[in-house]
């Protein structure tokens, strides 16, 4: 009998699976913590302040817990400081090129936000464990930069739905971002 079973020859091989990601509507919701910044979130996560060790004033996560994905954010004073500038924007080129070894591309550029900032984006693909970075500047007072990371070892490939997703929330946070201070 078993011999039987295992030479049928009608058997066909199932197609490969996926895992199926619902993705809710976009929906936002303003931040109400103090900050001398000021944005539109995900209705979907949370922010949560960042508890690292290295963490300063005004750093804070926006936690996507169904994806277990970060939007890390950091805030720093340039006041009118040209060398504290030129430092924060080589932090933030130095940061992206560390990915280079694992990345299979770097696609840099700036977008102009519907508040008329100027917004320098990064996007990577690859295994690397942040797909999508930013910074903006006054070049006088701010610098704000936002890096996405997700804490899960699954595939970049198999997690691009939510990749797209949650780069779009960072978009409609940039162009909703306003200096209060």
């Amino acid at each position: 009998m078993l011999v039987s079973a295992c030479g049928r020859e009608d058997y066909t091989p199932k197609p490969k699976g996926y895992n199926r990601i619902d993705l809710p509507p976009a929906k936002y919701q303003p931040l109400t913590q103090k900050h001398p910044y000021w944005f539109e979130y995900s209705a979907y996560a949370k922010i949560l302040r960042d508890s690292s060790r290295t963490a300063m004033p005004h750093w804070i996560n926006i936690y996507y817990p169904q994806f277990q994905a970060n939007v890390q954010l950091t805030y720093r004073p340039v006041n009118h400081g040209r060398q504290m500038l030129n430092k924060l924007l080589e932090d933030a080129r130095t940061l992206t090129i560390k990915h280079q070894i694992k990345a299979e591309s770097i696609e840099g550029g700036i977008i102009k936000t519907k508040n008329g900032m100027n917004v320098n984006v990064a996007e990577l693909t690859g295994e690397v464990p942040t797909q999508f970075q930013f910074y903006v500047t006054d070049s006088t007072k701010h610098f704000f930069r936002g890096a996405l990371y997700f804490r899960t070892a699954t595939a970049n490939d198999s997690l691009a739905p939510v990749i797209n997703y949650i780069k779009k929330d960072m978009v409609h946070l940039l162009n909703t971002l306003k200096w209060t201070e």
